[in-house]
């Protein structure tokens, strides 16, 4: 039988990891994190930032056709500035800094997982990749107005080349392949959980699904200019409708609700970075094994 002690536990929850002690139990919860939606905003040159709840703020003002985001692991936002040639790190805060100056029409962003960034200049219808440092190498060239940039779960590159129709593949080491041809202005690209990959069609309006062997479905229809798409952590796919200066929000089995309206031209998307919960939880773990000799003893 078990006594127990006058010594009282406190729980502190952290945003993404939820602690209830009962007995000698620890549960940690295993729900999706909130993130917040960026979103950049071609029309009015400003970076909005959404709460899950749609609630919208102005992140950063003053750029000049905001087209392509991505976050890096430190979470910092990078933005590339079409009109500018130039591409914009900024810090959670909102503190800007140009990483790198004259390009020719820099437009869809990634980052590897080895922090390396991966850039379109749709101008010379190359693809540029930057160390943290700065220093850069050409990974791509040839290619025919590419726009849209996301990984896949190898390493491997997917990029949507408006011009030719086709969505190429390139592995880490640069070999080419063409994953998928036929489309119209295709632009955006992300993949969700399972790999497949989903595709905003520019010209027909659609958002297709491809399975990683290239079996294309239709997932979405009825668009005006689809651009730029993002997942959430919990498998919802966000699209920025150009066209109609909506930001749609689509479950994984398709049902379309509208996130938020009354933009300027919408284009990329970003949701900011999920916190890594490995130190954490094994953080949450020992003081949970702390708490429970603590408070039960024979």
């Amino acid at each position: 039988m078990k006594t127990k002690s006058t010594f009282s536990i406190r729980a502190v929850c952290h945003s993404f990891v939820g602690v209830v002690c009962a007995g000698a139990a620890m549960l940690i919860s295993s729900s999706a994190p909130a993130q917040n939606l960026f979103e950049a905003d071609r029309g009015s040159g400003n970076i909005y930032e959404f709460t899950p709840g749609g609630m919208q703020s102005t992140f950063a003002s003053g750029l000049n056709a905001p087209l392509g985001l991505a976050f890096n692991s430190a979470g910092n936002l990078f933005e590339s500035d079409y009109g500018s040639g130039n591409i914009y790190e900024f810090t959670p805060g909102g503190v800007q800094t140009t990483f790198v100056s004259g390009l020719n029409a820099p437009d869809g962003l990634a980052f590897n997982s080895a922090g390396d960034l991966f850039m379109v200049s749709a101008g010379l219808n190359s693809i540029y990749e930057y160390t943290p440092g700065g220093a850069h190498t050409t990974f791509a060239s040839g290619l025919n107005n590419p726009n849209g940039l996301a990984f896949n779960s190898a390493g491997d590159l997917f990029v949507a080349d408006w011009g030719s129709g086709n969505i190429y593949e390139f592995t880490p080491g640069g070999v080419r392949s063409t994953f998928a041809s036929g489309l119209a202005d295709p632009w955006g690209l992300a993949f969700n959980s399972a790999g497949d990959l989903f595709v905003a069609n520019y010209g027909s309006g659609n958002i297709y699904e491809f399975t990683p062997d290239g079996v294309q479905s239709t997932f979405a229809s009825g668009l005006i200019n689809p651009l730029g798409l993002a997942f959430d952590s919990a498998g919802d796919l966000f699209e920025a409708d150009y066209g109609s200066g909506n930001i749609y929000e689509y479950t994984p089995g398709g049902a379309q609700t509208t996130f938020a309206s009354g933009l300027s031209n919408p284009a990329g998307l970003a949701f900011q970075p999920v916190p890594e919960p490995s130190a954490l939880g094994l953080l949450a773990v020992g003081a949970a094994a702390f708490l429970v000799r603590r408070r039960w003893h024979p």
